[in-house]
């Protein structure tokens, strides 16, 4: 399985394609490297989707997304894949599990969250893997056959850097429409075109879905989260200082990947919540390779596991953080001493994964103010929860 997180260099250097730059038109003028207009926040403002026009659902529709513009849809989408956990995630919001044909990767999923939502059921027993030791094949996406394929195409030639333009095109045009766009990082070199918000760009997934009232639906529980969050949160001197590591860091060297909280959506619990990123102004770029010693330099009072549910079991967090613990060195910082080492979310997140990433870390970081979190069993807790898990359900199973 490769990691995919870009930052930590598994993968290799990157291999941007330039199919999105040179202006060249694809599937119609669609494929450009941006054309979106921008509100003053940096994001696409307003509603680019027609599909809430369309007279009834049996007529053709369209909804605009960069980098592949404006895409047509003759008709609503029943079958479907996606990239990885961020759009697959969108898409389980809406309803639609039930499509599923396929994944770029099946593995990596914080699925234990899902656990958590009554009658919601969410595993990927029979969808196959795309991501393999040889890449991609794109005779994969022939016998998917899926109405609509969730990812962007700037992402998958990284994933897979011997898919060109005509692959794309070939794809869309024989079998199913693309749309997507990484919202990971702002800062990435490649991604030179307009980025999205979490919600900038599940409202143009639901365009697509035609559920325009499951993502209404969805936004007014998160905006409720983060007005009831936003409320609580104690003086900016009070917050703690959190580092940000990476879970496949290696422990038993004493060599770990971290991170500043970068401005996107891979870290959107994490500047809701008024984090104090502990790395922030000892990091160039988008993250460094530490030893002991740096950490301990800095010495956040908390530190934090990226991937700490999506990557690695319980079991697997503990058997990692306990060399931490018995290291000379290790066992010297703050967040050892005061057992405040968290396992982190994804950066590939969804909006019902965002939801449950924002109170764990509500609650790993202020435990005074919203109750103190003990592992995963803490979710079970009716009582101490920051957001109406049965409406979520609800919302998911066809209740909006």
């Amino acid at each position: 399985m490769v990691d995919i997180d870009s930052e930590t260099g598994t993968k290799g250097a990157p291999t941007r394609r330039d199919y999105l730059k040179g202006g060249g038109a694809l599937l119609g003028g669609g494929l450009l490297a941006g054309c979106t207009d921008l509100g003053s926040s940096g994001t696409p403002s307003g509603n680019t989707g027609t599909s809430e026009t369309a007279e009834s659902l049996d007529e053709p529709y369209s909804v605009t997304m960069e980098p592949m513009g404006e895409v047509d849809f003759e008709t609503v989408p029943e079958t479907w894949m996606a990239y990885f956990s961020t759009y697959g995630d969108m898409a389980i919001a809406l309803g639609q599990l039930d499509g599923l044909r396929g994944l770029v990767f099946t593995e990596n999923w914080p699925l234990a969250f899902y656990e958590h939502l009554p009658g919601v059921a969410v595993a990927f027993d029979g969808v196959p893997q795309l991501f393999g030791e040889s890449g991609i094949d794109k005779e994969a996406f022939y016998e998917m056959d899926c109405d609509v394929h969730l990812m962007d195409p700037n992402f998958i030639s990284r994933l897979a850097d011997n898919w060109e333009e005509a692959d794309f095109e070939e794809v869309a045009n024989n079998v199913g429409p693309i749309i997507g766009n990484s919202i990971r990082r702002r800062d990435e070199d490649w991604h030179d075109y307009p980025y999205y918000s979490l919600y900038d760009a599940f409202e143009r997934i639901a365009d697509v879905f035609r559920e325009r009232e499951r993502y209404e639906a969805f936004a007014a529980v998160h905006d409720r989260l983060l007005s009831a969050i936003e409320a609580e949160l104690p003086p900016e001197e009070d917050r703690p200082t959190v580092g940000l590591l990476s879970i496949n860091s290696n422990f038993e060297e004493g060599s770990f990947y971290v991170y500043p909280v970068h401005d996107g959506n891979g870290h959107k619990q994490y500047r809701d919540l008024g984090v104090r990123g502990a790395f922030d102004d000892h990091i160039e770029g988008s993250y460094a390779e530490w030893d002991y010693e740096q950490l301990l330099d800095v010495d956040p009072d908390a530190l934090v596991f990226q991937y700490g549910f999506s990557h690695v079991s319980t079991a697997e967090f503990e058997t990692r953080v306990q060399q931490m613990r018995e290291d000379p060195v290790g066992k010297r910082l703050t967040a050892v001493r005061n057992g405040r080492l968290y396992r982190g979310g994804t950066s590939y997140q969804g909006p019902v994964i965002n939801l449950f990433q924002t109170e764990v870390a509500a609650k790993q970081f202020y435990p005074e103010t919203f109750g103190e979190w003990n592992g995963l069993d803490t979710l079970s807790n009716e009582d101490e929860r920051l957001f109406d898990y049965g409406r979520v359900a609800d919302i998911i199973n066809g209740g909006a």
